[in-house]
């Protein structure tokens, strides 16, 4: 991918995933009590585990929290919706893609207001599957019209092994089966899902090339 092309997928993945003036430590900071009705198990974990934590908080600690449960309750209920969004997608990048965020944040913070401004504006216009779409990362972000079909409505439990299986795989592959998605009916879409995650990477090229025959 050209280089001018991945600065932009940084930047939109930037203002996608956070508020402006925003930080990364803010996605991960959304109060843990109040987002883990209906996620995938692992999520629910990982909260169960912090909520473990606050037993150890100190009464000031605690206080704090308090207070920050508190101002979560008073913002809309659109915001909060969208910072649930949008904490899920960040819990939901691997490492290496969360280090270039990083450092593009970092970059963005640097920026003057007003130029801050105008990216979160440029980048507001997205319509919600395409925000949706980025917030999966920069590769499935840039790919995801092709694969709206595959990944728009996918079983709680089948969601994160399908979206490690499209980041494993080669920009070509996934290019092919954009093809493969756009094409299949809504009917037979879990069926694709199903036969994509049985097939072993190392045999999805030759698996592609036989779907795209049929």
């Amino acid at each position: 991918m050209h280089s001018s092309s991945v600065k932009r997928g940084l930047l939109v993945l930037v203002c996608v995933l956070l508020p402006l003036g925003g930080a990364l430590r803010g996605v991960a900071q959304t109060p843990p009590t109040v987002i883990s009705a209906g996620l995938p198990q692992e999520v629910e974990d990982l909260l169960s585990a912090r909520q473990s934590r606050m037993q150890l908080l100190t009464p000031e600690q605690r206080n704090a929290f308090t207070q920050r449960l508190a101002a979560w309750d008073a913002l809309p209920r659109a915001e909060r919706e969208d910072r649930r969004a949008r904490y899920l997608a960040w819990r939901e990048l691997d490492a290496t893609e969360r280090m270039r965020l990083q450092g593009v944040a970092n970059e963005v913070a640097a920026f003057p207001p007003e130029r801050q401004q105008a990216l979160h504006q440029e980048f507001a216009a997205l319509d919600a599957a395409q925000r949706a779409g980025w917030r999966l990362g920069m590769a499935l972000g840039s790919d995801y019209e092709k694969l709206h079909p595959l990944v728009a409505y996918v079983p709680v439990q089948q969601r994160l092994p399908l979206l490690n299986a499209l980041r494993a795989m080669s920009p070509g592959q996934r290019a092919e089966l954009g093809v493969l998605a756009q094409r299949t009916p809504p009917q037979e879409r879990q069926a694709l899902r199903d036969e994509l995650l049985a097939t072993p990477a190392a045999q999805r090229d030759a698996w592609l090339v036989r779907k795209l025959g049929e």
